[in-house]
């Protein structure tokens, strides 16, 4: 998976945007207007920083040296992740996903209602 992919994946998420609120090379992924990725362009090797359930954001660290407590972030809920080490795209896709959940489970049931509305099969 290359930078390119990552972005594109990202942005294939319903209703995901982008923008660079920080600076000129911290791309910020967002839906309901709320952060779920952030991918430093300037990084020396790709990275990913995702939300994650707390318990789970733990065991994902235990099993894989490619995972970290995610710099400048609240490390209870958000991790970094590096692909192409140890973990394979599908589960990195899997963590997007998640990542996305976990913002979507914490906007109001309003805000919740109209997104899940939007989705395939819903």
């Amino acid at each position: 998976m290359n930078i390119e992919e990552l972005h594109e994946y990202c942005l294939s998420i319903e209703g995901a945007t982008t923008c660079f609120p920080f600076d000129d090379v911290t791309l910020v992924m967002k839906v309901v207007g709320k952060m779920f990725a952030l991918i430093p362009l300037d990084a020396t090797v790709l990275q990913i920083c995702l939300k994650c359930d707390p318990e789970q954001a733990i065991e994902l660290r235990e099993r894989y040296a490619c995972v970290e407590p995610a710099h400048h972030f609240n490390k209870k809920y958000w991790n970094t992740i590096y692909p192409n080490q140890e973990m394979p795209d599908k589960e990195v896709k899997k963590w997007i996903r998640h990542s996305v959940d976990e913002v979507i489970k914490k906007v109001p049931k309003r805000i919740q209602a109209q997104y899940s509305s939007h989705l395939p099969n819903s």
